[in-house]
């Protein structure tokens, strides 16, 4: 110990004080970090399944648009979609999990609406425009949550290292100064005892 505790009575109630609270801590950061980390995994496992589902639409939507520049033509198509409206409104909110902030982007899905003549389409460019729709909101949900596991993620090694601060150092140094006082206490009080005995021997 760097510094010896004065072995009182009322410093050894401190010392338990601080130890009953610094495993009251602990045991909150250990439900805080398992709350987290369900919350990550959950959301890792989301982020597999929007990512497969992105690279599925986008090889359809990519076959779309190439059968749609092989029968209307690379400069047709092209000129289509510079006339479509490529962004939609949205705003980025924020949801607490334990105290962490994480992002949710709201925005209103869309129905397909041609913002071109029919007549200067066809199926297959139809198809691609409302495919590569989907992938902008897939897109957005997968923005959201890989930015939500970077914050989760980092916040649970915060907690990781707080929860091992009280493990590994706070509750250890609490344990060895209640030892300390109650072993001291312990002797004084078998050498008072010690004491009066033998005084109470002389005065026999």
């Amino acid at each position: 110990m760097a510094k010896k505790i004065v072995p009182t009575k009322s410093n050894l109630m401190k010392s338990q004080k601080s130890e009953n609270l610094a495993k009251k801590g602990y045991d909150l950061l250990d439900k805080k970090r398992t709350i987290l980390i369900g919350e990550m995994m959950n959301l890792i496992d989301e982020a597999k399944e929007v990512q497969g589902q992105i690279r599925t639409t986008f090889s359809d939507s990519y076959q779309a648009l190439q059968d749609a520049n092989v029968t209307m033509g690379v400069n047709s198509v092209e000129e289509i979609a510079l006339s479509i409206n490529k962004e939609d409104d949205f705003e980025i909110l924020l949801r607490s999990v334990m105290g962490v902030e994480i992002p949710q982007v709201k925005y209103d899905k869309k129905d397909f609406k041609a913002q071109y003549g029919i007549f200067r389409s066809n199926p297959a460019l139809d198809t691609a425009v409302v495919d590569f729709q989907n992938i902008k909101y897939l897109i957005y949900r997968l923005a959201e949550i890989e930015n939500s596991v970077f914050k989760l993620a980092t916040e649970i090694q915060r907690t990781q290292k707080r929860a091992n601060a009280l493990d590994k150092i706070q509750i250890p140094k609490y344990k060895k100064q209640i030892k300390y006082i109650e072993e001291t206490l312990e002797e004084k009080e078998r050498e008072d005892f010690f004491r009066l005995k033998k005084v109470k021997d002389k005065k026999k």
